[in-house]
Formats: structure tokens, sequence, C-alpha cells
């Protein structure tokens, strides 16, 4: 298998979310789950509201049952947007979610880039004391 395949494959699982559908369903519910790298973060900015969390992290941030999830984790059923930062292993991620039991997670068309390109809301990186960048896993 290639990983073009891999990649079709994985989206074939979504249903995958075009920017202004993204922030429609952050309005009623859903949570966007930036998973850039800080350097990426730091050139190109943030989605104001996404909860940081680097790729490396996301599975034992998000699962309801492991001890290191993020608050929001609450249950299976929480509607989960990955974003990176051109929409290829946001992809790969949202169905690592999937896989967990996490029936809503997806991903956003086109990443960060895309959402920026939109005009929808960006801004400028700042450090935050809260970013979710823990040094154990589950």
């Amino acid at each position: 298998m290639t990983i073009d395949e891999m990649l079709a494959e994985a989206r074939a699982r979504l249903c995958r979310l075009h920017p202004d559908e993204a922030a429609v369903a952050t309005i009623n519910g859903a949570l966007l789950v930036d998973t850039r790298p800080l350097l990426q973060r730091q050139s190109s900015g943030e989605i104001p509201g996404a909860i940081l969390i680097e790729r490396n992290h996301l599975e034992w941030r998000l699962d309801p049952t492991c001890p290191w999830r993020i608050p929001e984790a609450t249950d299976h059923d929480v509607p989960w947007i990955v974003v990176c930062q051109e929409g290829y292993s946001s992809s790969l991620a949202a169905v690592s979610l999937r896989k967990l039991g996490l029936r809503n997670a997806t991903d956003l068309i086109g990443g960060f880039r895309a959402w920026k390109t939109a005009g929808l809301p960006v801004k400028p990186m700042v450090p935050s004391p809260t970013a979710h960048d823990p040094v154990r896993g589950c």
C-alpha cells in the first residue's frame, strides 16, 4: 500500500468538512483540535478557540478512558475536527481517533491553510501555559 492509497482509504471513512462547514460545526458544539507543530503555528498563526494538541499526543488526550485525557474528552460522542496545515495528516489522525471509538471524529479539508484562505478567524500564535503538551503519555 502507498501513502496515497492509505490516505484515500482513510478519507473514505470520514465525513470531512470544508472550512465553512467546520466553522458552523463549532458553533453547534464541535471542537477543533490543531495538531500542527509549534513552528507551523508560530509561522502561520492559530485558529481562535482551537485546542492545541500536537499529533504525537492526540490519542492519549482525546481518549475518554485515558488518565491523561483533556477535560473536553468526556465521552466517545464528542465531535472532534482535527486540523493540520494542509489536510493530509489530519485525515490519518481522525481515522485513528475513530478506531478508538470516537465516532464523530473527522478533519478539515485543506487544513489550516484552507481555513485562513476562506477568511475565517486566525490569530498570531501566543505562547499559552494551557497548551496540552505534557511529557507523559497514557
